[in-house]
């Protein structure tokens, strides 16, 4: 017997990072993205509404040349209201290529994306070559 998905990891796999436009009917006006990395310190910070979170991304674009990718490895629900992705980025950084580790944290009330924590690995970065 098939197990249902969750609504929410269904919610988040209709997440396109590169149409964010597309996504309004599921992220709240309200909406918070939480980002700290102390190795992009310009980019840290509480990014508010649909417009904050595609101005995160583009800043991010900015930074990396547009390379910035994100590979998602895992997605599990706790309880009904938050899910936790395991994902693997990728992007080009100060001439090099690299991937690291991390940890999206997304609030889901009533089929809206509330807020979300991104949480990367700044200690287990690992060059992938030059870029």
């Amino acid at each position: 017997m098939m197990e249902a998905i969750h609504p929410n990891l269904s919610l988040l796999k209709n997440l396109n990072l590169q149409d964010l436009d597309a996504c309004k009917s599921f992220v709240a006006d309200d909406f918070v993205w939480h980002y700290f990395n102390r190795h992009l310190p310009e980019l840290q910070g509480d990014y508010l509404g649909l417009d904050g979170l595609k101005s995160f991304f583009a800043k991010l674009g900015e930074r990396s040349g547009s390379s910035f990718r994100v590979n998602v490895i895992d997605s599990r629900t706790a309880g009904d209201e938050l899910v936790v992705t395991q994902v693997c980025n990728c992007m080009n950084f100060e001439g090099s290529s690299m991937e690291f580790d991390a940890v999206v944290v997304w609030r889901i009330v009533n089929g809206q994306i509330t807020e979300a924590w991104d949480i990367p690995a700044v200690n287990t970065i690992r060059s992938i070559g030059k870029s």
